[in-house]
């Protein structure tokens, strides 16, 4: 174990020069269980990667078309839609939900409420200063798609699990992963859509 961490620590870090060398598979694994060795087990557990997570890992996010539609029927049917229907609930919680990047982790106790943490990867509300750029600008994400139902029941499905939209996403499964509940995003989709919210506005 021991050894294995070292060689995946080595080609981590070295830079341009080992670039092409990718580490097996195995020693990723063993790297990945050597910095949980203290978690209790059910971190352990959440290190293990499901089906299409572990196709991204052996094709480092490029699965081939096959793969691609694969992962995109599989997660599909992972979707879990609202029973009554109704995809907008609060802006002013979704702005919460949006802006709490807690929970999740080792320090945060076990009642701890998870956030989306959006404001890490997107632009929201225009008049935001802090906001990161991995992800595309969302201002005025409603407004601009004249508020289409269609496409309202899209935005649900990628947030509740960006692999059925796209595979390989870099975005969190916000909903199979059981990071955020049903209501919570539901009021993410409502600062996102509601005519009332700032990034509307």
């Amino acid at each position: 174990m021991k050894q294995a961490f070292a060689a995946a620590a080595l080609l981590l870090c070295a830079g341009p020069a080992f670039a092409d060398e990718r580490p097996s598979q195995a020693v990723i694994d063993a790297y990945l269980a050597a910095t949980f060795g203290k978690a209790p087990p059910e971190w352990q557990a959440r290190i293990k990667p499901d089906e299409t997570l572990a196709v991204c890992n052996t094709t480092r996010n490029n699965p081939s078309s096959a793969e691609s539609e694969a992962i995109l029927k599989r997660e599909s049917a992972r979707v879990s839609y609202p029973a009554d229907g109704k995809f907008l609930g609060d802006w002013k919680k979704g702005y919460q939900v949006a802006n709490n990047g807690r929970g999740g982790q080792f320090s945060d106790p076990p009642n701890t409420v998870s956030g989306g943490n959006c404001f890490a990867c997107h632009q929201l509300d225009p008049k935001e200063v802090s906001y990161g750029t991995l992800g595309p600008s969302l201002a005025a994400y409603g407004k601009d798609r004249k508020y289409d139902p269609e496409t309202i029941k899209d935005a649900y499905t990628k947030i509740y699990n960006s692999m059925a939209v796209v595979p390989c996403s870099n975005m969190p499964r916000f909903g199979v992963n059981k990071v955020l509940d049903e209501q919570q995003i539901k009021d993410v989709m409502a600062y996102l859509f509601d005519p009332e919210s700032p990034v509307n506005k």
